[in-house]
């Protein structure tokens, strides 16, 4: 009884073995993915920055504003999600957060959502309860280019424009350190700026050409494609460091596990030669 015993135990002990070394060697790869994936997220969260403070000083820089592109111009009827996630798993709640933060959203809504899938989590999550999905991009976000960028951002900008859209809003999951992140909810258009701002009492006198509005009008959609570039790659850094997190403490279970069991095969062990030794000394008096 106890020789089969310590039969399964070697076998989970092999087979926790085998899980540990894969384990640890994902954590490998995920903590070079994610050296390589914080470097591009910094020179990007530098640009998107840039872009930003521009628009927000142009609009402070004079009356011929667009209207359409800003906060309060329409009622709020239809809106368009663009939701990032990753297109594969074993990356701890990374995905689930988003979800979660997405679908409350959706709930909230009178109107049916127009959904832009990024990643392949978030649109089997949508089609599974019957979500149309008006566009997907599905390959590794650490591969998107900024090209790729404006063909998913152009037919967004324009049903904006043609007003079948009110709202387009983008979630992704922000990247604060290696060992945290959290789910960022961002309204891209219409587009508001925050009263709040140096840049109200830094203001410049500039003289824009052709017009305030003909560079504004270029501006904007440079803003949503940039944005949404800069959500991609950062979330891709931050799936990479919720990989490596969750890579990380699923090898120390299979340790800690292993050890476990270590000590429960030690014990059978045990137990077996005390059985023998029992046996023979019984067989000894027996023969006496």
């Amino acid at each position: 009884m106890a020789s089969n015993n310590m039969q399964d135990i070697k076998r989970r002990i092999k087979s926790v073995t085998s899980t540990e070394h894969i384990t640890n060697a994902m954590k490998l790869v995920s903590a070079g993915k994610l050296r390589k994936a914080k470097a591009i997220f910094e020179k990007t969260n530098a640009n998107s920055h840039y872009i930003t403070h521009t628009i927000a000083e142009i609009f402070h820089s004079g009356q011929d504003i667009p209207q359409e592109y800003l906060a309060g111009n329409r009622e709020i009827k239809t809106t368009c999600y663009i939701v990032v996630t990753s297109g594969r798993g074993l990356c701890g709640g990374f995905n689930t957060n988003v979800l979660k933060e997405a679908q409350k959203d959706i709930d909230n809504d009178w109107e049916e959502p127009i959904i832009y899938a990024i990643g392949t989590k978030g649109k089997e999550y949508f089609e599974k309860r019957g979500y149309k999905i008006y566009g997907d991009y599905l390959a590794p976000p650490e591969n998107i280019s900024f090209l790729e960028t404006r063909k998913m951002s152009l037919p967004i900008i324009e049903m904006y424009n043609r007003g079948e859209i009110d709202e387009v809003v983008l979630i992704y999951t922000s990247f604060i350190s290696s060992m945290e992140q959290e789910v960022k909810n961002i309204t891209l258009l219409p587009f508001e700026v925050d009263e709040e701002t140096d840049i109200i009492r830094d203001t410049k006198q500039v003289e824009y050409e052709p017009s305030v509005e003909a560079v504004f009008n270029y501006l904007v959609p440079k803003y949503v494609e940039t944005m949404i570039y800069a959500a991609v790659v950062e979330s891709a850094t931050c799936e990479h460091a919720a990989r490596r997190t969750a890579m990380e403490n699923a090898t120390e279970n299979a340790r800690d596990m292993l050890d476990q069991l270590s000590l429960y095969y030690n014990r059978a062990r045990q137990s077996a030669i005390t059985d023998e030794i029992i046996e023979i000394v019984a067989g000894s008096e027996a023969q006496k």
